[in-house]
């Protein structure tokens, strides 16, 4: 039960990072004050790598930056890496919806 709440956060949470990089790339075509690169990147470590990565594709936005050619891939590694682990310590339960 709880495994299926934290799979709806983390879909969740992806769709606001991608939105996050929809937004910063708006900001920046309408010279607006813009998203930080920190908060993007944070937000893609903080379980949001894909958000962040189909953000970029999607958008064009940020895929000339060295920076976020690598750690938004890392952020991605990253999460599949702590779900791999949070499957693994919690037995392989994996939810039926």
């Amino acid at each position: 039960m709880v495994m299926k709440y934290l799979i709806y956060m983390l879909v969740i949470w992806n769709i606001i990072t991608f939105l996050e990089f929809g937004i910063d790339k708006w900001k920046s075509i309408h010279k607006k004050w813009r998203i930080s690169e920190k908060t993007l990147v944070l937000s893609a470590f903080l379980m949001g790598g894909l958000g962040g990565l189909f953000g970029m594709t999607v958008f064009r936005h940020k895929t000339q930056h060295i920076k976020f050619k690598i750690l938004i891939p890392l952020a991605v590694a990253f999460n599949i890496a702590v779900v791999i682990g949070g499957l693994y310590l919690a037995d392989w339960k994996i939810p039926s919806f």
